[in-house]
């Protein structure tokens, strides 16, 4: 069991501030913490089932350029003819979703094309042509204020700089293909209190953002990171950290998240970790 590489939590709870950080160009994609793990199914995910996960409003260019940036990031050169498009090569070499923002004729920023092969909760069916305000439009608090706000970070962002942002959720298993979150619901409806802190994970999203310098577009990748929250916990302070990570949140963002399936899951689980004796004996009884 690894140490998990991010625990967003540390920070607090899931919020909606774009808490935007910048970072140097060689840790944009690397290294990449799911490889082992993940690329494997990615690439079979993205052969069986395309059309759920790749799509594309023209962007040929666009995907292009975005190809050959991410190559390049890791060292690579001309991609894979066997894939169908550039951005699904390059996305066929990483953990990372790839996802093309470009300025539609109305000015507003719109999702273009994607490679997505780890949505939470999401189709990318339903949001491929969208806008900003779309994309956002079913969380909480996502105001037209808000989707200014990130329209103008995209306005404003420079070639050649990266930014980096951490969302987080839990989930019952470790599944990272998750268009719906309803199998994992019933998932933790049906797993005992005592399988709390292996069934549990905590599911990070580690977004990044870059502008390209040829076509303008701005590229966005979603690395999803999966760990047992057993392995979540076991940090000096992480226990409370989590805790009050979890009950710190907005009714309103808790309500989105669907954090109520997980309610009683976590409070074993919390339970369990600061009483591991205690339920280790339970387990054996």
């Amino acid at each position: 069991m690894r140490a998990p590489p991010y625990l967003p939590f540390l920070s607090g709870p899931p919020g909606l501030t774009p808490g935007l950080k910048p970072i140097a160009a060689e840790d944009w994609l690397t290294p990449d913490t799911e490889a082992n793990a993940w690329l494997a199914p990615k690439r079979a995910l993205m052969q069986a089932r395309r059309e759920e996960v790749f799509a594309a409003h023209g962007a040929e260019a666009e995907m292009v350029e975005a190809g050959q940036l991410v190559l390049a990031a890791l060292g690579q050169g001309t991609p894979e003819a066997s894939w169908p498009t550039p951005l699904e090569a390059a996305s066929a070499e990483v953990s990372d979703d790839l996802c093309l923002m470009m300025r539609g004729d109305d000015g507003l920023w719109q999702l273009q094309a994607a490679s997505l092969c780890a949505p939470t909760f999401w189709r990318l069916s339903d949001k491929i042509g969208e806008p900003l305000g779309g994309l956002h439009a079913p969380v909480p608090g996502a105001t037209p204020d808000l989707v200014r706000r990130i329209s103008r970070i995209f306005d404003g962002l420079q070639p050649g700089l990266m930014l980096e942002r951490f969302n987080w959720t839990v989930q019952a298993g470790d599944a990272r293909f998750t268009p719906s979150s309803a199998p994992l619901k019933a998932l933790a409806g049906e797993a005992p209190d005592e399988a709390a802190l292996d069934v549990l994970h905590l599911r990070v999203e580690r977004q990044t953002i870059t502008k390209l310098p040829e076509t303008g577009a701005v590229l966005f990748t979603i690395r999803i990171v999966m760990d047992p929250l057993r392995a979540a916990l076991l940090g000096e302070g992480a226990v409370d950290a989590f805790e009050a990570a979890w009950q710190g949140i907005t009714p309103e963002m808790a309500d989105y998240k669907g954090w109520a399936a997980y309610q009683r899951l976590v409070r074993a689980a919390l339970d369990a970790a600061r009483n591991p004796i205690r339920s280790r004996h339970t387990q054996t009884e």
